[in-house]
């Protein structure tokens, strides 16, 4: 027991083997999504009437990444099983690096005199919260645009331990687990698993993108029908006119589905669908508040309507 204790703690700390291999990854994202041809696709609208506009080509970035990976394991640049090697390494230097991001980000956003939305610092003097939830809307470094997908909250130590260690390291526990464990998958599980993640997607995908074409145009047709809309502002058709939040039910359908093939003899494979229903059920609940309060009746319509939160006939 001692000697495991010591071989984990030993593992925790990065070699400079680790350090490189995460500083590699992180300066090709850089450089890829400033210099790969990518479609501009302008963000939301801020407070003061700004917008910031992104370059969106991280399918290409992924391609080229995976060409490289390739081609660095077929010159014997890189082992092909670096990252399953260096797992509890990169984990462990991912986390510190976190660190030192956050305190860097509360450090510079807290001195920007800044007046713009996306710069200016909102400093409440507390620095746990500061730093926790950071200061600056949407900071840059040397141009790159160090936050993407989250609109309204600020970058700090959350957001970036979020995005750099718990999401990449504990949403693919299933992948480590299959490294550590032999699992002897039925057909018809295989089968399964393989159709659920269609239909997750199918449904995530579809819904995502009726709700996309229903804002830029609310008389396009919908499964080859003029679109179902409440009060002149709800589409209740497709998807929408099956349960009111049917893209968390494809999130759902997809996490289950990576981790089906690790079988049923541990819970720990299923640590992702798990959270992910909590946290959606949670989130849904707040949706449902904010849109009862911001639509107040003709909520109560759409939900006489489509009386489904996430599964239809259950929940």
């Amino acid at each position: 027991m001692q000697l495991d204790a010591a071989m984990l703690v030993a593992a925790l700390i990065p070699s400079w083997s680790s350090v490189l291999l995460l500083a590699s990854y992180l300066v090709y994202l850089a450089v890829a999504g400033t210099i790969l041809p990518s479609k501009i696709v302008p963000g939301a609208l801020l407070s003061d009437g700004s917008r910031l506009h992104y370059r969106c080509n991280g399918l290409v970035s992924l391609f080229l990444l995976l060409v490289l990976t390739a081609t660095g394991v077929y010159m014997g640049w890189i082992s092909p099983t670096a990252i399953a090697d260096k797992g509890v390494e990169l984990l462990s230097a991912t986390f510190i690096f976190s660190l030192f991001v956050s305190f860097v980000l509360h450090a510079g956003g807290s001195r920007s005199h800044n007046q713009s939305s996306s710069l200016k610092p909102y400093v409440t003097g507390n620095f746990i919260h500061d730093w926790w939830f950071g200061v600056q809307l949407n900071p840059h470094f040397m141009g790159v645009d160090l936050k993407w997908d989250i609109i309204a909250e600020r970058l700090g130590f959350m957001l970036v331990f979020g995005d750099l260690v718990f999401i990449p390291f504990t949403f693919s526990i299933q992948g480590w687990w299959l490294l550590q464990n032999k699992v002897e998958l039925p057909n018809v599980a295989a089968i399964a698993s393989c159709l659920i993640f269609v239909v997750g997607y199918l449904v995530f995908r579809g819904a995502n993108k009726q709700k996309h074409v229903f804002k830029k145009n609310p008389n396009a047709h919908i499964w080859g029908k003029r679109p179902k809309v409440v009060g002149g502002k709800l589409l209740a058709s497709g998807y929408w006119g099956i349960t009111r939040h049917c893209n968390y039910l494809g999130d759902l359908l997809l996490a289950l589905s990576f981790s089906l093939p690790c079988g049923a003899s541990s819970v720990i494979p299923f640590f992702y669908p798990i959270y992910l229903l909590i946290l959606l059920v949670w989130r849904e609940r707040r949706d449902e508040a904010r849109c009862s309060q911001k639509y107040k009746e003709v909520w109560a319509e759409y939900c006489k309507l489509v009386p489904w939160r996430i599964l239809p006939f259950v929940y």
